[in-house]
């Protein structure tokens, strides 16, 4: 998993525990009713919103984005010009045995040994990055409006609880539970919203964001390998990817 999700999730609940197990019992703060208003009152939201077949294939998305390590800029230029090497040594047909752990790299490989007009690899690779980058954009939408939907439903559990308070106002003992529904349930939404639904739409934005800049590092790249530049310049040309101080120590 992505050590800095896993960091912030697990500081951030942390801290929360923390901060309740020292101002008294944590069984203060466990609210099965609340709970199940927020988490469940959002998630039906989202299925109101988006269709299930989305949904599922967002979270198979948010699966992938987490678990899978960011790809190796520097590395991966390297990988492109030891392609455009053996390319130029060898011809495009001694491409067909290279092996890639970047599954894109290695469906642009196969195009070049399949002799495919470059103008085709070109928009083909294009439009698999832009369907990419539709998937993860509804991803992040769909955790966004669950970011909106939990402390509105932590409200509307306030207001529920706020009901059962004033109609128990004659059994004092019916007051503290009705309370605690009315104050757990928007604790509950707002920790939600602002530890794990936003926080990750904004994660899965910027892992969209390196994913089509990676796939567009390997479109360029493949497009001079079809070109015939020397794999100096082309390595070159790709070190426009890295960060000026990165790149300034690869020339």
């Amino acid at each position: 998993m992505d050590i800095a999700t896993l960091i912030g999730v697990l500081l951030g609940s942390g801290l929360v525990i923390g901060a309740i197990l020292m101002g008294g019992s944590a069984g203060l703060f466990v609210n099965v009713p609340g709970l199940l208003i927020v988490v469940g009152g959002s998630f039906s939201a989202l299925f109101v919103k988006f269709p299930m077949k989305t949904v599922l294939l967002t979270m198979k998305v948010l699966t992938k984005a987490f678990l899978e390590k960011t790809t190796d800029l520097e590395a991966l230029i390297d990988e492109i010009a030891e392609v455009a090497t053996i390319n130029r040594r060898d011809g495009t047909l001694a491409l067909e045995s290279y092996e890639t752990d970047q599954p894109f790299l290695q469906q642009a490989i196969s195009y070049l040994v399949a002799n495919v007009e470059p103008e085709f690899i070109e928009a083909s690779l294009m439009n698999d990055t832009k369907i990419l980058q539709e998937r993860h954009d509804t991803g992040a939408d769909i955790f966004k409006s669950l970011g909106g939907s939990a402390p509105a439903f932590g409200m509307i559990g306030t207001l529920i609880g706020l009901i059962q308070m004033m109609a128990s106002m004659s059994d004092p003992s019916q007051i503290g539970p009705a309370m605690a529904v009315a104050l757990l349930t928007t604790f509950y939404g707002a920790l939600m919203s602002n530890l794990i639904f936003l926080p990750f739409a904004d994660k899965l934005e910027i892992r969209s964001k390196h994913e089509v800049l990676v796939r567009q590092l390997i479109i360029d790249g493949v497009v001079s390998i079809i070109k015939g530049q020397a794999p100096s310049i082309l390595k070159e040309c790709l070190q426009t990817y890295l960060p000026p101080k990165v790149r300034s120590i690869q020339q």
